[in-house]
């Protein structure tokens, strides 16, 4: 919700008509169309359902006990529910569990942007030391030891025995399924022409969104991100100043990344784009993330820094943080403005959490097993 502040004296007139100026080159709110599918991953029920169950299958990491599913619940929002995600046993992660609500509609993925598609995000995150910490040659060697992977595997991908690769494929197109359900949604429902799908409250916060707050400005489109980055001062996770393995977490992302020396030693906080890009206006960027299913994916920001909607409106009505680059001002909303927008952001969720059961996972044999 980046905006520049509306304050129609002197030099502040030529601000607010620069803004909304700016606003009308933006995409408006939309209902989001089917997720885009890549030519080299096409989507078909049995890799689906494939996918479903490598998903949740713990033999794709290092100890045989983190999935996909451990950092990415169903009745979490799709993520963990807590300010930072949980890391791999005798780890701590750095970063809060984004949703997988909706990820099928991401150019890059992860907070920073570091990968460019579901397959290479299922990969990162399964191997990732902080997270699945798998090896790869033993996570496709666990699945090549389960008859029903061997059979299915060979269905799906013509492939003698299981492949990793082909997991991580499965696993992508199951996550395009995660997707909202537009027919549940009161601001689509509203856009289609049902006026009393939102409240009088939201449709008042659908005006602020769209005119003064400038919410639109970065979240646009049917999405409702501009799959920008910014840094907006969030700001930083007590946990970091509190706890050693936050810090060990912080002090080795920030070696590993290959940041120069003098940002190692100085380090204190998480530099966001700038491990991708290592340009110093990069650091403490982040994705600008989807307002979509909001209602069920608290808390927010990339380090859980704001716990609830009326933190975040709150968070912006002030300006943003300490630090921030966006060119973020002041809004000037009172507390029934706020109030009204918190209600609008709920409006972009469905009404019910999207859940699902976890399915059956087939059993691991032995090599004589296979022989029969």
């Amino acid at each position: 919700m980046k905006t520049l502040s509306a304050i129609l004296t002197g030099a502040s007139a030529l601000a607010f008509a620069t803004f909304a100026l700016a606003q009308d080159d933006v995409p408006p709110l939309a209902t989001l169309s089917p997720p885009p599918i890549p030519d080299d991953n096409r989507m078909t029920p049995e890799k689906i359902a494939l996918g479903e169950q490598l998903f949740w299958d713990g033999r794709l990491s290092g100890n045989g006990s983190m999935p996909c599913s451990a950092c990415h619940l169903p009745d979490a929002g799709w993520g963990t529910g807590s300010p930072i995600s949980f890391g791999y046993p005798g780890t701590q992660h750095w970063r809060n569990s984004q949703t997988i609500l909706n990820s099928a509609y991401y150019n890059k993925g992860f907070w920073e942007g570091s990968v460019t598609s579901l397959e290479s995000q299922a990969k990162g995150a399964a191997g990732g030391a902080v997270a699945g910490n798998g090896d790869g040659s033993m996570m496709e060697m666990r699945l090549r030891f389960v008859p029903d992977y061997v059979r299915d595997f060979k269905k799906v991908f013509g492939t003698e025995w299981p492949q990793v690769a082909h997991a991580w494929d499965a696993i992508a197109a199951y996550e395009r399924t995660i997707v909202t359900d537009a027919s549940k949604v009161p601001f689509d429902r509203y856009l289609a022409g049902e006026e009393s799908a939102m409240t009088e409250s939201a449709v008042r916060g659908m005006e602020i969104f769209n005119g003064e707050a400038g919410c639109i400005s970065c979240h646009n489109g049917a999405l409702v991100s501009d799959q920008r980055f910014y840094n907006i001062g969030v700001p930083p996770a007590a946990e970091f100043s509190e706890d050693p393995l936050y810090q060990i977490t912080l002090r080795w992302e920030l070696y590993q990344k290959g940041v120069p020396e003098d940002v190692y030693r100085n380090g204190d906080n998480d530099l966001g784009l700038y491990h991708v890009t290592k340009q110093p206006k990069d650091k403490g960027k982040f994705r600008t993330p989807s307002l979509r299913e909001l209602r069920w994916t608290e808390p927010y920001m990339h380090n859980g820094a704001l716990s609830d909607l009326a933190d975040v409106v709150a968070f912006y009505n002030g300006g943003g943080g300490e630090g921030q680059t966006a060119g973020l001002q002041p809004l000037g909303l009172n507390e029934a403005q706020q109030a009204d927008l918190v209600a609008f952001l709920e409006a972009l969720s469905m009404d019910e959490p999207l859940l699902l059961d976890e399915p059956e996972l087939p059993e691991t044999a032995t090599w004589s097993e296979f022989q029969q």
